[in-house]
């Protein structure tokens, strides 16, 4: 019974996978090289998005929209994800900052491909079953802390990319002084119950700022303030 179960999700995240990429293909304005890379399809291909959803959501799991998570928050649409992921141009020994672990689904993209990740959630709750599952499927790259996602983590700055999985209304500069010059971050810009902007940042190896918005997308609001 299991062998099926394993299999029927394997052929569901196949299939999510060639949607993102055909959302991708149609729309590749939205990414500096024009595809979502296969590094990341892959990885997406092999994170079982179904651990990451209430029980009751599972049978959407490998549906490419966002599903509750509890808590007043989500997890993010598939595509989505493949999206920011690709937006901070990752590679294998860059150290990561989240903002927002929620589920722990986009931090085990993460730490599927990078050296460190360094993810903050200020629900508590969230915070400790995400840990429990990571923990149980193996991720052992992932450090996780409770607190307000506006302060970052100072601890174990400069990051070579930051990714902000819930809106702000602005960028909060303490995260901009935690990117290392050279690196992305990734976050939507707006108010919460209005479309917001998805935002990458690149700073220079100077420590210059450039913003460019990439698409209106809709997020919960990060909470804890300012």
């Amino acid at each position: 019974m299991s062998n099926v179960q394993d299999d029927r999700h394997v052929l569901s995240r196949l299939s999510m996978v060639e949607e993102i990429r055909m959302m991708a293909y149609e729309d590749r304005n939205y990414l500096p090289s024009g595809e979502i890379s296969e590094k990341v399809l892959s990885i997406i291909a092999t994170v079982p998005r179904h651990r990451f959803v209430p029980a009751g959501e599972m049978c959407s799991a490998y549906c490419n929209h966002p599903l509750p998570i509890g808590f007043g928050q989500t997890i993010s649409q598939p595509f989505i994800v493949a999206l920011m992921t690709e937006l901070l141009a990752l590679e294998q020994q860059d150290r990561i900052l989240e903002i927002g672990t929620g589920s722990g689904y986009q931090t085990a993209i993460l730490a599927a491909i990078v050296d460190k990740v360094y993810s903050m959630e200020i629900v508590e709750s969230l915070s400790h079953q995400a840990g429990s599952l990571l923990a149980e499927l193996g991720y052992s790259n992932v450090q996780l802390k409770i607190g307000n996602g506006h302060w970052g983590w100072p601890e174990y700055a400069p990051y070579d990319g930051i990714i902000v999985t819930a809106a702000a209304e602005r960028i909060p500069p303490l995260l901009l002084s935690q990117l290392k010059n050279g690196g992305h971050m990734v976050i939507p810009v707006g108010r919460w119950a209005h479309v917001q902007d998805l935002i990458l940042i690149k700073k220079s190896k100077e420590g210059l700022i450039h913003q460019q918005n990439i698409l209106p997308v809709s997020f919960v609001p990060l909470t804890g303030g300012v």
